[in-house]
């Protein structure tokens, strides 16, 4: 009998939030924004705008940002997978599945191109 365990990515194999947050302290410098943006970024995101484009919506709004929401977006999408970390026990953990002949499967509902730059920069870890 095959085993198989599913597992979201998102704060289950990566760490998003902490990432999140080191994203935010790069986006306030780059736009050199006040420094307690980096704090009402978080809010925001964990007030009911995790989708990105609404998310970007607003802060464009809010800071008079040139770029468009579609370029702010891109480039999250593009930074991110370098920021997230799968902490070392969660790794481990996925190891020792593999050893004990679980078959282990990712999900998630996150956009693709922005998932798939996550999974990549995992990878190896994902396979050993």
């Amino acid at each position: 009998m095959q085993r198989l365990a599913l597992f979201d990515l998102d704060n289950t194999l990566i760490d998003l939030d902490a990432a999140f947050k080191v994203w935010t302290v790069e986006f306030v410098d780059q736009h050199r924004l006040p420094r307690e943006t980096a704090d009402w970024l978080v809010s925001l995101d964990r007030d009911g705008l995790p989708h990105r484009e609404a998310f970007f919506a607003a802060v464009r709004e809010r800071f008079g940002l040139r770029g468009s929401v579609q370029e702010l977006w891109a480039a999250y999408r593009r930074r991110m997978p370098h920021l997230v970390r799968c902490p070392a026990e969660v790794m481990d953990g996925l190891v020792r599945l593999r050893a004990a002949g679980w078959k282990v499967g990712i999900v998630t509902n996150g956009t693709a191109d922005n998932q798939l730059g996550k999974d990549r920069a995992h990878r190896a870890g994902w396979r050993r």
